[in-house]
């Protein structure tokens, strides 16, 4: 291999691990257009009508002093629904826990509005005319209990002719079916669109990471729409392009979205008001009215998403419901026509041999046997550049105050023996893909949260909790995050070493210095992504120390048969 190449790539490398993934990930996010909000907005609640309320509780007082309340229960889900205002405010996934101590809190998804961690959701009707139900309407229930075998079904009567009714149906999963009903017994005709109502208190923060997106997201005319906070934070409101589509407001791991009637265009947007812990971000739609004549009843059915974003689930979704791009609630990023088939084979492979880390082990396999002529010519051209090294140091020092002519005789030797030295770079090149790909299912897919490996590695997606500093654990004391390089960095940067080993020297001893300390910032560097990549890293790394030693040997073996053993 061409020893400056390698050393500029692996530099290039270095820089785009530290800097370079918000080039690789764009975002998709259109820009934002700021329009009036509706007037005819009926179920809302405002930043400041939060913050003039009453003083904040917590989430278990807020529950306690609003007992009129229907429970929702699954195997996913436990929770309730607020009958003032038929407000779905109270969601808990059950099969997820903050950390990998089983005995740690479930995950809270939905909280009341009068907490500092509000999280809503509400359904109904947007009109210019009529007394239509509010956020303060209390409804009468049909029903205790929500679950997947038991619909539960709130009724309104405004008096004055309108009667409303919302269904609430859960299947085994995360998603809510609501099937709103009203009945005009006035003697006048009413117009009336179906909307709905998300929002989430609390100053938003970013990710940290610029491969992560969180906030809004949706799928409208089949394209992705994911503006920043930042961006909503400029114009205070977004407007979605009204189409037939899907959008809410994600995290890394959790999504709550609308998912209207796949035939039914939307007018949507995003809102942001308030400021600091008072901050509402807020995300409505309404469709198309419809015209209710005395005596006629209307119908609307939508869905509402609030969960985990598990892959499978939101594919089947697609099928079930006919949202299109609804897997795009995962942030697979730029490299998606990669990653995703990526995920799928890890989570095969893990169907087979029932663990995640084993799954990459041999989906590295793989991938190595998918490219193996291709990394045999390489390490083949490796083998036999490294024989011509004796030779190439002869013709740097005959010619080292003419660089050019340098150059010109060592190219003319690469001729000679049939050498390409760029045929050393591609296993690297071919790797630098793969690598960002399965960065990406580990850091953003839940499948990979909080999966095991073997021995001290609870959590695939998060870095090697143990680290040199103080003995890998031996001594009780707990480093700085600077100071976590955990024992499989140390074992990655060990087999880069080896590797680096077998290829043939930089001439050059500032570069052979340089070079050196490649394999040390690699695994620092590494030290801090998760576990399961870095484990990646190192199994590939002795795979093709493995296949290169081999090759070169074969070749050397060869060119001693041809009388080779030294270029005369």
């Amino acid at each position: 291999m061409n020893n400056q190449q390698n050393l500029i790539i692996a530099v290039v490398f270095s820089i785009i691990i530290l800097f370079g993934f918000h080039y690789f990930f764009p975002s998709t996010t259109q820009s934002p257009v700021q329009t009036q909000a509706s007037s005819q907005q009926q179920i809302g609640t405002s930043a400041q009508q939060l913050a003039t309320a009453a003083p904040l509780l917590t989430r278990e007082e807020a529950l306690t002093s609003q007992p009129q309340r229907i429970q929702i229960q699954s195997g996913t889900l436990k929770g309730s629904i607020n009958l003032q205002g038929a407000t779905l405010d109270d969601l808990v996934l059950t099969k997820y826990r903050e950390t990998v101590n089983p005995n740690s809190p479930e995950i809270v998804l939905l909280s009341p509005e009068n907490t500092s961690n509000a999280y809503f959701a509400r359904f109904g009707w947007a009109s210019s005319q009529g007394s239509l139900p509010n956020e303060k309407t209390l409804w009468q229930a049909h029903g205790t209990t929500l679950s997947p075998q038991s619909p539960v079904t709130l009724n309104w009567d405004n008096g004055q002719g309108l009667s409303f009714s919302q269904v609430f149906s859960l299947d085994e999963n995360y998603m809510f079916t609501i099937t709103q009903r009203v009945k005009n017994t006035s003697e006048a005709p009413l117009s009336l669109s179906p909307q709905g109502y998300l929002a989430k208190r609390g100053e938003p923060k970013s990710s940290g990471f610029f491969i992560l997106h969180l906030g809004p997201v949706g799928v409208f005319d089949g394209k992705l729409h994911d503006p920043s906070y930042e961006d909503l934070a400029k114009t205070n409101l977004i407007q979605n392009p009204k189409s037939t589509g899907w959008f809410g407001l994600t995290d890394k791991y959790w999504l709550t979205a609308f998912v209207p009637d796949p035939k039914a265009p939307i007018t949507s947007s995003y809102g942001q008001t308030g400021t600091g812990e008072n901050t509402l971000i807020t995300a409505q739609y309404q469709r198309d009215p419809f015209v209710l004549a005395p005596g006629q009843s209307l119908e609307s059915t939508d869905y509402f998403f609030a969960g985990a974003k598990i892959l499978n689930l939101l594919d089947g979704y697609e099928e079930t419901i006919g949202m299109n791009h609804f897997d795009l609630a995962v942030d697979f990023g730029w490299f998606y026509f990669l990653t995703k088939p990526i995920f799928y084979a890890l989570e095969f492979l893990k169907g087979i041999l029932g663990n995640f880390g084993l799954a990459i082990l041999a989906l590295t396999v793989l991938i190595k046997l998918l490219f193996f002529p291709l990394a045999n010519k390489s390490y083949s051209s490796m083998g036999k550049m490294k024989m011509l090294q004796p030779e190439i140091e002869k013709i740097r020092e005959r010619y080292k105050d003419d660089r050019m002519k340098m150059n010109e005789k060592v190219m003319e030797l690469y001729k000679k023996e049939k050498v390409n030295p760029m045929t050393g770079c591609l296993p690297m090149i071919i790797q630098i893909p793969v690598f960002f790909a399965l960065y990406k299912v580990l850091f953003v897919s839940i499948e990979m949260r909080q999966a095991p490996f073997y021995g001290w590695i609870h959590d695939l997606s998060a870095p090697d909790p143990t680290t040199i500093f103080n003995l890998f654990g031996l001594i009780p004391w707990d480093p700085p995050s600077f100071l976590m390089l955990g024992a499989w960095p140390i074992i990655m940067g060990g087999t880069m070493f080896l590797q680096q080993k077998l290829s043939p020297p930089p001439a050059d001893p500032t570069q052979a210095k340089m070079f050196l300390f490649m394999p040390l910032i690699f695994t620092y560097l590494l030290a801090q992504f998760p576990a399961g990549l870095v484990i990646y890293w190192a199994w590939n790394n002795i795979l093709s120390i493995a296949q290169q030693w081999v090759i070169m040997k074969r070749t050397e073996q060869k060119n001693k048969r041809h009388g080779k053993s030294s270029v005369k």
